[in-house]
């Protein structure tokens, strides 16, 4: 998709219900297919992070969003794919500036150069006690993506027509941060698999696309 055609649908977003649940639950692992509804004490002490689906063009003004597979360390999300994001600090205005102060840490794109255009629906990660807010945004220009060493293995730039297409949607076998292997939906993406609740995030971001044609 021609980013041009992107940011027109893109301007409808505000007429349109967010998919939610509904999108969330295609591809929650089977451990959540019951989807019960967490306590607000449960969400209230849960840790708070901000995430950033962040669409822009490619040299070819094919349309992209960006991923990062986190590098291997001792906690819940090691080596996973996940959107640019972290947790809410002390100093951060609110969640949406989580998301962009993180996204510009972690992948280089200045605060300045992203442009949210909608919240999307909270997903609450229990293994690690997580309530995460993801956002949609934009960069209408390429970005010289830098990526933090420390925290980031690799970038993971997929176009938004891959994202669409249901063949990258799979059952996948993996291994989870309690060393069980199981079998889970996910993307298949650039060679990367997809799952958990980065797919359940990206999930609602293909839906909401799909409402916008």
């Amino acid at each position: 998709m021609q980013f041009k055609t992107f940011l027109s649908r893109l301007s409808k977003v505000g007429e349109v219900s967010l998919p939610a649940d509904k999108a969330h639950l295609k591809m929650a692992p089977a451990s959540r297919n019951s989807f019960k509804t967490y306590s607000q004490d449960t969400l209230k002490d849960a840790k708070q992070a901000g995430v950033m689906a962040l669409f822009y063009p490619n040299a070819q003004q094919e349309t992209h969003i960006i991923l990062m597979l986190r590098q291997t360390y001792k906690g819940t999300h090691s080596a996973q794919v996940s959107f640019p994001g972290g947790q809410y600090e002390v100093n951060d205005t609110n969640l949406k500036h989580t998301a962009l102060r993180e996204t510009y840490e972690e992948v280089g794109v200045p605060l300045k150069a992203m442009t949210v255009v909608k919240a999307l629906s909270p997903v609450y990660i229990p293994p690690s006690n997580f309530h995460v807010q993801p956002y949609l945004g934009y960069a209408t220009t390429t970005p010289a993506f830098v990526k933090q060493d420390d925290e980031v293995k690799a970038l993971i730039e997929v176009n938004v027509d891959d994202l669409l297409n249901e063949a990258t949607v799979r059952t996948k076998t993996v291994r989870t941060s309690y060393s069980a292997e199981v079998e889970v939906p996910a993307f298949q993406l650039n060679g990367f698999t997809v799952w958990g609740a980065t797919a359940m995030m990206l999930s609602e971001v293909k839906d909401l696309i799909k409402q916008l044609t």
